[in-house]
């Protein structure tokens, strides 16, 4: 018996094993398809999802990878630059293919000891008192005492589970795919600059080696699970832009809607959702990818403290308390977005007046938080500013060298950071590093944050600290 089947081997489901690995919980991924994506579609990681990532080690082997980019002109794809001085000390873009990003994270359980099974589709489940069934294509049976179903926006287990998905269906679809193109880059920029006055979602990007990446709307809504072919996207460039520009030897071809839609529920009994199954909505933006792995973050160490057996009362249930209202955010940016590309007077007009409101630094400060990420706050009660956000990667005394406070999270537990150098851990330091430096970066005496970087507490009296550590990390050990 498995303690979490997970079903979906996507970044989502990859970073969810890892996570549940970190805390010694047995975990199998399926994924129903036999073998990883073979096209190559470039993402982006913004800034948050790349503190996650060098909170966990990764970040290194992430940017050997990518590329960095200015971390602006996100929104609706106005042309702003990035703030300055965001708070992160990773404030940029990290253009990225997803492939590799699904091949790293899932290295990366696979070396923590998940174990993720190929050609593996789940077509039932029920569960009881004690555990999940999860039933396969091939009728073969399998129990854990967890399933999170991490299977995109068709997903299977939402379904099974019969929660509800509510909100728009796609009224128009966009073709996009990476290829090569057969006329000089001078001339393609000439048009693309041309049919962009009138059509905002047209965009040819040019990737190096004679690579475009090609986004043109579809004739009408289609069948997204039948994938576009290279005449489709030849016919529609000349329908919008009145040449193909000779485009040739395709990377990858897909359709994408603007459907928005948000889960009911992210938990039924021992059956969670996470990432696009729980969420789509447009790719305007980019934050589809970063909003499922920021779940996987946001779960893992919770299911985990679940099933290790310290978990406080109700700390699974936060698990939709936290992340069901950020996806709700992220779907109304993007239903914004989506209306501020439109070639309508109206949208127009507004368009321009955010365009000239944008060049006061609160407002573009303010949107570009919003769409990294790091502007997030769940709701840990009264108390100061910084309490329920995350806390950047500062700089930290380790013995006699200096060193990053991202490092210390690496294994995915809480930590204490202490300026006084006059409180503990206590009973909780099987779950709780503690580290006393009076020369952090920080204007509070200690903080204590959560295996995710989000602020739990700030002050410095033990007693308020022993309650915060209780209501988060469970009943202290004898």
């Amino acid at each position: 018996m498995f303690d979490v089947i997970i079903a979906g081997c996507g970044p989502t489901g990859a970073m969810l094993a890892a996570e549940l690995r970190l805390h010694d919980v047995r975990v199998l991924v399926l994924e129903k398809e036999t073998e990883p994506v073979s096209f190559v579609r470039v993402v982006g990681l913004h800034v948050r999802s790349i503190e996650l990532m060098a909170m966990r080690g990764l970040l290194d082997r992430m940017l050997e990878r990518g590329r960095r980019r200015p971390a602006g002109g996100f929104f609706a794809a106005i042309d702003k630059p990035a703030p300055k001085d965001l708070d992160s000390a990773h404030a940029y873009l990290l253009g990225i293919p997803q492939p590799v990003v699904v091949h790293l994270l899932e290295d990366h359980a696979v070396r923590l000891g998940a174990e993720v099974r190929r050609g593996a589709a789940v077509t039932g489940l029920r569960q009881d008192d004690d555990g999940v069934t999860v039933e396969l294509a091939d009728g073969e049976q399998l129990r854990s005492r967890h399933l999170v179903g991490c299977d995109g926006g068709r997903s299977t287990v939402r379904k099974l589970l019969g929660v509800g998905f509510p909100g728009e269906p796609s009224r128009t679809d966009t073709l996009m795919g990476e290829m090569e193109v057969g006329v000089p880059q001078a001339e393609v920029a000439a048009k693309v600059a041309e049919v962009q006055r009138t059509c905002r979602t047209f965009s040819l990007r040019p990737f190096g080696a004679g690579v475009h990446r090609v986004v043109v709307p579809a004739a009408a809504v289609g069948e997204r699970a039948e994938p576009p072919t290279l005449e489709d996207f030849r016919e529609r460039l000349r329908a919008v832009a009145g040449t193909d520009f000779g485009v040739h030897s395709p990377r990858w071809l897909s359709r994408f809607g603007d459907a928005t839609r948000l889960a009911e529920r992210y938990r039924v009994g021992r059956v969670l959702l996470a990432g696009d199954a729980a969420h789509i909505h447009p790719p305007t933006g980019g934050q589809g990818l970063n909003l499922g792995v920021q779940d996987a973050f946001n779960l893992g160490w919770k299911l985990a403290a679940q099933i290790r057996g310290w978990a406080p009362e109700s700390l699974l249930d936060t698990y939709q308390a936290e992340r069901r209202p950020v996806a709700e955010d992220v779907l109304d940016n993007t239903r914004a977005q989506t209306e501020l590309l439109s070639t309508e007077p109206g949208p127009r007009a507004v368009r321009r007046l955010l365009t000239e409101l944008m060049d006061l630094d609160e407002v573009n400060r303010r949107l570009i938080e919003k769409i990294t990420a790091i502007d997030v706050r769940y709701d840990f009660g009264d108390g100061p500013e910084m309490l329920g956000r995350r806390l950047r990667d500062i700089d930290v005394a380790r013995g006699p060298e200096r060193g990053r406070l991202y490092d210390l999270l690496h294994r995915g537990r809480g930590l204490l950071l202490d300026r006084t150098g006059r409180l503990t851990a206590g009973g909780w330091s099987d779950r709780v590093d503690h580290l006393a430096d009076p020369t952090a970066a920080l204007d509070v005496p200690c903080v204590l944050l959560r295996p995710d970087g989000h602020v739990a507490w700030v002050g410095d009296d033990q007693r308020d600290l022993d309650d915060r550590l209780s209501r988060w990390f469970g009943r202290p050990a004898r």
